[in-house]
C-alpha cells in the first residue's frame, strides 16, 4: 500500500516526518528519496523529533553516517549522495545499523539500493512548482 501526503511547507514535511518517527520500530530501514532541496533533511528533523531526539540533526553528506543516541532508540541517519561504490557502506559497518536495535534513515537510497532490505519503507519527496513553491508530494510505500 503507498500513501500519498501533500506538504504545503517546511512545517508540514517536518510533521509527516515526526509522526513516522513516532511509529518507528527497532529494525526499520527507511529510504529516503528525491532531488536536492525537496526537503529530506527537514523530514529527517522531524523523524529524529519523533523518536525524542532534541540534539540538532543535520545532513551528514561529508560523513555518511551520523548516529543520535538519545532518542528512545538509536537512530542512524545516512546520507549516501557522495559515496562511490557499495562497498564503501561495508566500511562504515552498515549491517549493524540495518540490523541492530535503532531505526535507519538513508538519504538517496537509490544509490544503494542492492543493499537495502526488501521490507523497507521507501519515502520519495518530489516538488510540483504547478502547485506552489513549497509545495511537496510525499509517497511512502513498503518495499
Amino acid at each position: 500500500m503507498v500513501r500519498i501526503l501533500e506538504s504545503r511547507s517546511a512545517a508540514d514535511t517536518f510533521a509527516y516526518g515526526k509522526a513516522l518517527g513516532e511509529k518507528a520500530a527497532a529494525g526499520d530501514v527507511y529510504a529516503l528519496n528525491g532531488d536536492l532541496g525537496v526537503g529530506k533533511t527537514v523530514f529527517t528533523q522531524g523523524f529524529a523529533a519523533g523518536l525524542g531526539i532534541t540534539e540538532p540533526v543535520s545532513s551528514p553528506t561529508f560523513t555518511i553516517l551520523h548516529s543520535y543516541e538519545e532518542g528512545r532508540m538509536p537512530l542512524y541517519h545516512f546520507d549516501v549522495y557522495r559515496i562511490g561504490d557499495v562497498e564503501e557502506m561495508d566500511e562504515i559497518g552498515y549491517e549493524d545499523c540495518f540490523y541492530g536495535d535503532g531505526v535507519c534513515l538513508v538519504e538517496w537510497a537509490e544509490l544503494v539500493q542492492e543493499i537495502l532490505p526488501k521490507d523497507c519503507i521507501r519515502v520519495t519527496i518530489e516538488k510540483d512548482l504547478t502547485k506552489g513553491f513549497d509545495y511537496r508530494r510525499i509517497q511512502i510505500g513498503q518495499g
